[in-house]
């Protein structure tokens, strides 16, 4: 399974490693022309770089034995183990790679920007690929200000994940659609020990505790973040103001003091001992990629699965936040026309969709692959393939500075929760740093 986008590289990092790109390639995002025509027959060899390791790379090879088996004339040469840092120096210098394959989204700004990966709009003109099997929140984060340098290879979303014996316990029967229920129920289930330190967490409130982020709990109020000309609106949205607000009085009814000495005794999120799977934690949102991890490393443990819940009137139930991997043609490719069509297979085949998405138990981002029947779900799995493909599904958007905002924003809420404050004046500021950050990346 990929890990999330947020825990392997955060935004103001990918800010950091996309400068290189735009130094190095800078020449603008068009492809060279291309034949007016796809050649009848494909030959040579093209170079895929991907980040996978181990197992998971053997489930990359799987998917791409499919595309030679359909392309006899064609070997892939892989290049596994290749992380967004060194994929964007390895094209900054002038590497001959024709596919990378990136686990950020936030790349994608700087990559169609500064023309790191080509613009892909006259392969998919040309060759009158349909991109409606690929979900609307999928297709934004695909491409940057109308130039489309890459295509979807798999994704992440989030859900609620909750322990079924400890709220079997507490005589809890319906899973929280609301987050006034899902505190409730959170505050219902925290226990305590003979010294008043935290015992059992119900729900843990703080912002970053695993995958407790600005970009995971926007669904919660169909939270959005730049309008039109990029400016930021997070500060002058009332909906954001009541999600902190709510978030800063569930924290405060705990405290503070007593949350961050229980969070700093947890396991690592992405070890066996992570808080949910020792029952440390009842309940948290979380990816599709846990069902994997529980499978393997706690297999006995009783769960259940929901959409995340949200704030009555502002959210939509049902709902998710969606990322994942990208894929796109880098600037330097010697193999054009055989990395669009290794592209093309990985992003719209889906049956290769399908062999990826078992594999790697992340969501498939063709509609066509949801719904196969081919497609290997259980009961808890099925809720983040039904989320994945809900219409209210969101998303953030790129900027040149690889979505830096982000990052802004989930420092701004660490602080405001800890130390609160004047909330609008706080909130004015958040939105002057994040704009100023975006003139200064440019456009």
């Amino acid at each position: 399974m990929t890990l999330p986008i947020r825990r392997i590289l955060t935004a103001t990092a990918v800010a950091t490693t996309g400068a290189l790109v735009i130094a190095g390639c800078s020449s603008g995002s068009s492809a060279d022309t291309i034949d007016k025509t796809a050649p009848e027959k494909l030959e040579g060899t093209v170079s895929l770089w991907h980040f996978f390791t181990g197992r998971e790379a053997g489930v990359v090879q799987r998917a791409v034995d499919g595309f030679e088996k359909a392309n006899p004339g064609v070997t892939v040469d892989i290049h596994a183990g290749q992380d967004d840092e060194k994929l964007q120096k390895a094209i900054s210098s002038g590497q001959n790679i024709d596919v990378g394959l990136s686990y950020s989204t936030a790349i994608v700004g700087s990559f169609c920007s500064s023309g790191a990966f080509r613009d892909l709009t006259p392969y998919i003109e040309r060759d009158d690929v349909d991109l409606s099997d690929i979900p609307e929140a999928v297709q934004s984060y695909t491409q940057y200000k109308g130039t489309r340098c890459t295509l979807p290879a798999l994704a992440d979303v989030s859900a609620l994940m909750v322990n079924k014996p400890l709220l079997e316990q507490a005589g809890i029967t319906e899973l929280p659609k609301t987050l006034d229920e899902l505190k409730a129920d959170a505050l219902k289930l925290t226990t305590y020990n003979a010294d008043g330190s935290i015992k059992t967490l119900g729900f843990n409130p703080l912002i970053d505790f695993y995958e407790n982020s600005p970009e995971h709990w926007a669904p919660m109020i169909d939270g959005r973040w730049l309008d039109d000309d990029g400016t930021s609106v997070i500060g002058t949205s009332k909906a954001w103001k009541k999600l902190i607000t709510w978030q800063k009085d569930f924290v405060d009814e705990i405290g503070y003091d007593k949350l961050k000495a229980f969070t700093s005794g947890l396991g690592q999120e992405f070890a066996a001992d992570n808080a949910f799977q020792t029952g440390q934690v009842a309940m948290q949102i979380d990816g599709e990629y846990r069902t994997a991890f529980l499978a393997d490393q706690k297999p006995d443990l009783e769960y259940a699965t929901a959409p995340t819940p949200v704030m009555e009137g502002l959210g939509n139930y049902g709902s998710t936040y969606i990322a994942g991997n990208v894929a796109g043609i880098a600037k330097g490719s010697k193999h054009p026309e055989l990395a669009w069509a290794l592209l093309k297979y990985l992003s719209t085949d889906t049956d290769a969709q399908v062999t990826l998405g078992n594999g790697l138990k992340n969501i498939p981002t063709l509609t066509s692959a949801l719904e196969s029947p081919d497609l290997e779900v259980d009961e808890n799995y099925q809720t983040f393939v039904d989320v994945a493909g809900n219409k209210d599904t969101m998303t953030s958007p790129g900027t040149a500075d690889g979505a830096a905002y982000i990052g802004t924003f989930t420092k701004f809420w660490q602080a405001y929760q800890e130390n609160g404050g004047d909330l609008d004046k706080q909130l004015e500021q958040l939105d002057e740093d994040i704009d100023n950050a975006n003139q200064l990346a440019g456009p």
